[in-house]
């Protein structure tokens, strides 16, 4: 006789470990989030702990990136964005750290290309890409040609990202756009016109926002798009984060009731109000 904890066990996404296994067991699959953004952060204080320099933080992050990212794909979430490096960072970081981590990232993306192909994971990228290394733009560029054909989860990568400067790019972009199409007259902003001109524009806002390493700082992240995310925080750094962290947040996360601004909401963001006149 088939019990339904058997019928359970058996939805369980294959290649999930014991431990994501476990954790997904008590998800509500029809409630997962569209779109998580990850602030990847403590790398630093986790070489620091083992008296080891910043890089080695850098380098064990990898591992990370690589479990959260085939967990998001395994369990079917549609998109996955990392906070990878700010405008912030050419300024704050040594430019031995720096240099490092555009060697590590071109690294990154030579080795898992394949893994993103066998996943079905289609490569995308955010930030002001022209003001980093040509080398590193190609190896770019190669990586979003090779997972293009691919239709899972949207992989985004912040790369000299800064949420402000995001917002400076896209009233630029409106600019040019009203000054194509007949002038300043015709420009009229709205909140669908902004969205319509940030480099997200062909994702939907996140969900959840999940910060490593215990701040509570969005830095400078997806400022316009997360203003109805449900925001997590773990204490984990960001090294010894894995796709079971991830299975938590998402716990945490189904535990929440949106309201986006105090009204009650439908599973798509619609008011009780709001779908009473439709209907109507």
């Amino acid at each position: 006789m088939t019990t339904l904890h058997d019928k359970v066990a058996s939805q369980v996404p294959h290649g999930l470990d014991r431990k994501e296994a476990e954790v997904y067991r008590h998800l509500d699959p029809a409630r997962l989030p569209r779109h998580i953004a990850i602030i990847m952060d403590g790398n630093g204080r986790w070489a620091k702990r083992r008296h080891l320099p910043r890089v080695a933080g850098h380098r064990a992050g990898v591992a990370a990136v690589r479990s959260t990212v085939e967990t998001a794909a395994r369990i079917h979430i549609p998109a996955l964005t990392l906070y990878a490096f700010s405008e912030e960072n050419w300024k704050k970081r040594p430019a031995s750290e720096v240099s490092f981590l555009m060697r590590l990232l071109s690294r990154y993306l030579k080795a898992e290309v394949p893994t993103l192909n066998q996943n079905n994971i289609r490569l995308e990228y955010i930030g002001r890409q022209h003001e980093l290394p040509e080398d590193v733009q190609e190896r770019m560029q190669w990586a979003r040609e090779a997972t293009a054909r691919n239709s899972g989860m949207v992989l985004t990568l912040a790369l000299n990202y800064s949420a402000r400067s995001e917002l400076v790019d896209a009233f630029r972009s409106m600019l040019d756009a009203a000054a194509q199409n007949g002038g300043l007259d015709h420009l009229r902003i709205d909140e669908d016109t902004v969205s319509r001109h940030l480099y997200t524009r062909h994702l939907p806002d996140p969900d959840l926002v999940v910060r490593t390493s215990g701040e509570m700082r969005l830095s400078n992240f997806l400022l316009w798009q997360l203003a109805y995310a449900e925001i997590y925080v773990t204490s984990t750094l960001w090294p010894d984060f894995r796709g079971g962290h991830l299975l938590e947040g998402i716990a945490e996360y189904q535990k929440r009731e949106r309201r986006y601004g105090g009204l009650n909401h439908d599973a798509h963001g619609e008011t009780s109000s709001a779908i009473d006149e439709r209907k109507a």
